[in-house]
């Protein structure tokens, strides 16, 4: 794997911050974007814009085909069943409210959902909206103190009641990888579904969504390599076709009169109006620049210097990393002594080292950790060891001159 080859395709790693060279370690708020896919993204705004389905103009039936390819694409690439069992969403967000709301509809109140401690609001808040509307109880599965979950008492919450069960595959902040596999097969042997938050498994894991068994899974394209405002929720078909539409508008109808609507079939169901079809075609080529590189390699290389990283940090006097399981994504969340993470964090970007500071979407996360937030600096394929090296020589800096 050539990383000079690979950082060649986005420009913005040779900008400059503060006179240093800029340093990107906030991949798992949002990846950065190679130019294939920003070329794609001009090449549709500058030859291919004009608006898909129902077109019989070349350039909408041109826009349709690519916008359709990508859906193909999608399915094969997650191994998905149908193409139809794909739905484009602005982002993991809409895809769980989506579901949330959807699916929601065929609860009753009283009925149980099972969430865990290391959730990002994004699943979350959808669900306490869903219980306000419907009396829906919410049960939460604790973490361990490496940030690993608690399994035995995720399997003592399950009741009669209990409908759902909402989990991210991979944690924002704690960078633990969760046992999916075993969470989902657990959970069909109650007889109840499971939706994956996927959003950061998606840009360094190869997910098998058939392998996983699961019910629904969410990622967004920003976080790996794609454009900004796409999203997907893959769904078994069989409970898509069970749950009503999300929104009402154009593309996902059959017949409109002021007496009755009847919907479009999968997947148009649920995509009303406009989409984002310019973002779509380009989250195609972010599908090629993972492919051409290949998962393995990009774990490989992650997780070394997450490895390297990690080992250094921990001889920083002060140093406290939150999340030490031994399966984890290529994420750091730390603290320095008693320092405030926005503290440390101004200081790094003064230095040109680009982190995340702050709760993460995960206030309740930090509440069990008793913190208010944390400093968090997350690893993609196109950073280097050499990056590393003067990350940890910045956090050293930063860690002496708050003494």
């Amino acid at each position: 794997m050539d990383i000079n080859k690979i950082r060649e395709q986005f420009p913005i790693l040779n900008r400059k911050i503060k006179g240093k060279d800029m340093i990107y370690l906030d991949n798992t708020a949002t990846s950065q974007t190679p130019m294939p896919v920003v070329d794609a993204i001009t090449d549709m705004y500058t030859q291919t814009k004009a608006n898909v389905h129902r077109g019989v103009s070349t350039i909408s039936q041109e826009a349709t085909d690519m916008q359709e390819a990508t859906r193909r694409r999608v399915a094969q690439w997650i191994n998905a069943s149908s193409e139809q069992e794909i739905i484009f969403t602005r982002g993991t967000t809409e895809a769980i409210n989506l579901v949330a709301s959807s699916f929601g509809n065929l609860l009753e109140n009283g009925d149980e959902i099972i969430l865990t401690t290391m959730e990002h609001h994004a699943n979350i808040v959808p669900w306490q909206l869903l219980g306000q509307r419907k009396r829906i109880i919410l049960r939460i599965v604790p973490i361990n103190e490496v940030g690993e979950l608690n399994l035995n008492a995720y399997r003592s919450l399950f009741n009669e009641r209990t409908k759902l069960v909402a989990v991210c595959h991979v944690s924002n902040v704690l960078g633990t990888v969760n046992p999916i596999k075993d969470i989902i097969d657990f959970a069909h042997s109650n007889s109840v579904p499971v939706l994956v938050d996927g959003a950061q498994a998606i840009p360094h894991i190869k997910v098998d969504v058939r392998d996983l068994d699961a019910d629904f899974y969410a990622f967004s394209a920003h976080k790996m390599y794609g454009p900004t405002g796409i999203g997907i929720l893959y769904g078994k078909k069989r409970w898509l076709e069970m749950m009503p539409p999300y929104q009402g508008g154009g593309e996902m109808i059959a017949n409109v009169s002021f007496d009755n609507t009847t919907f479009a079939e999968l997947p148009f169901k649920f995509e009303a109006g406009t989409p984002d079809f310019v973002g779509i075609a380009a989250l195609n080529k972010a599908i090629d620049f993972i492919e051409e590189i290949g998962y393995d390699n990009i774990a490989a290389h992650e997780h070394a210097l997450l490895t390297y990283t990690t080992e250094r940090m921990l001889k920083i006097p002060g140093m406290k990393i939150f999340g030490t399981s031994e399966n984890k994504s290529a994420v750091i969340s730390f603290l320095i002594g008693n320092e405030h993470h926005y503290d440390i964090g101004m200081l790094l970007d003064t230095l040109g080292i680009e982190v995340r500071t702050g709760h993460h979407c995960a206030q309740p996360l930090m509440r069990s950790l008793g913190i208010e937030g944390t400093v968090r600096a997350s690893f993609a394929v196109y950073n280097t060891f050499e990056e590393a090296d003067k990350f940890i020589a910045a956090v050293e800096r930063v860690a002496a001159m708050l003494k």
